[in-house]
């Protein structure tokens, strides 16, 4: 039997090194199936699976033993991975279609939205939404528009975790979130107040005037342009440091298959939030860790940046263990200050970040906090807690 991934083991590399190597060429868009090959005798396949399943690539991992090439599967890992595909398919089918209703209800209402993530970048990045895992679907709607949509979302049979009351008071969260316990089906709302891990403000209106329209089944939706959701999906990676092989893959997919894809505007799109070393982080790990080939202007400039250089780098540190092995109270600190780049800059964002509540802090014991000075000294105590404790979060 197999030893478990626990949090011991993946802080060790060198425990399961062959194993994740095997598992970065499956995930990759550009995979050599020579290296696989060279690979696969020594690949523990159990715990190859285990480590799939926290990275949250197992769709890619099944597309990739899938090929003919590879060699001959357990049968028991097989049909683990013809059972995950199954679940993700009607998980998929499930939240596409809910998709299709929460768009037709909000524009019967007059409130637009971006489908952010999900779906959209399922189909973006793989061409398949069985490939991508994804449970929750992510919606961009303007902050004056979200009292109603909270109304809409309560009155469609959906909680909110964030009450109209609190709306009310001006509360801002990391994000509006909404749930059918019984249906499994969660909807986060995010705008230019809750995605608060830009360096700037996200300019909104920007994302809404270069908006395209994504197929989905037989439909169109709409979504920000594929450079938007470039830098967006780069953002979201370094929020939680990179600590999913998924988020990584995300972007060396998008690359691969959208092939049109304007680096003029995406650099633009970045240097609008000041957010270049992110983008460029994000690029650094896709080539660095599969193998990512960009066109050689966008390599060029990305290899001039010597913070994202050094961003990556530290990702790499922790990248393997899933989340397991996470980066220190200090670290993390670190880590947020190089996200900002500028000398000047990154203590600012850094205290912004530190000092700006979120529904954990001004909604503690079901009550909401009147208090937002004392909400936001509240935040950097219950961060060190957090942060302090070792292991997956």
């Amino acid at each position: 039997m197999v030893e478990p991934l626990t949090s011991a083991r993946l802080s060790d590399i060198r425990a399961f090194e062959r194993d994740w190597a095997a598992l970065r060429e499956c995930a990759s868009p550009w995979c050599d199936t020579e290296r696989l090959l060279k690979l696969f005798p020594a690949v523990d396949w159990h715990r190859l699976l285990l480590l799939a399943e926290e990275h949250g690539v197992p769709g890619q991992l099944a597309a990739c033993l899938n090929d003919s090439n590879a060699p001959a599967v357990p049968a028991e890992i097989k049909q683990t991975l013809v059972e995950n595909r199954r679940a993700q398919n009607f998980l998929t089918l499930r939240l596409t279609a809910e998709l299709f209703r929460l768009l037709q209800l909000f524009s019967a209402q007059g409130i637009s939205a971006l489908v952010i993530k999900g779906p959209v970048l399922a189909a973006q990045a793989y061409g398949d939404s069985s490939v991508r895992s994804y449970g929750d679907l992510d919606l961009l709607v303007r902050q004056p528009d979200i009292r109603r949509a909270t109304e809409l979302m309560i009155g469609s049979g959906y909680q909110a975790a964030v009450s109209p009351s609190a709306i009310d008071a001006g509360k801002i969260p990391g994000q509006y979130l909404f749930s059918k316990p019984d249906a499994k089906l969660l909807v986060e709302l995010h705008n230019d107040l809750t995605l608060r891990y830009f360096p700037r403000p996200l300019p909104i209106e920007d994302f809404f005037a270069r908006q395209i329209l994504v197929r989905l089944d037989a439909h169109e939706v709409p979504a920000p342009s594929v450079e938007d959701e470039l830098v967006l999906i780069c953002i979201h990676g370094a929020k939680h440091f990179w600590e999913r092989l998924s988020w990584i893959a995300d972007v060396a997919g998008l690359v691969l298959r959208q092939t049109n894809i304007d680096w003029e505007r995406a650099a633009s799109s970045a240097r609008r939030v000041q957010a270049e070393h992110l983008l460029h982080a994000g690029l650094h790990l896709a080539v660095d860790v599969l193998h990512a080939e960009l066109p050689e202007a966008v390599s060029s400039r990305m290899r001039k940046d010597t913070a994202a250089a050094k961003l990556a780098a530290r990702v790499l540190r922790w990248l393997p263990a899933a989340g397991y092995a996470p980066p220190g109270l200090f670290e993390r600190a670190a880590f947020r200050l190089r996200m900002r780049g500028s000398f000047l800059a990154a203590p600012a964002y850094l205290l912004r970040l530190s000092l700006s509540p979120t529904e954990e802090d001004w909604q503690a014991r079901s009550k909401v906090s009147n208090n937002r000075f004392l909400d936001g000294l509240r935040r950097p105590f219950r961060l060190a807690r957090k942060y302090s404790r070792s292991g997956k979060n």
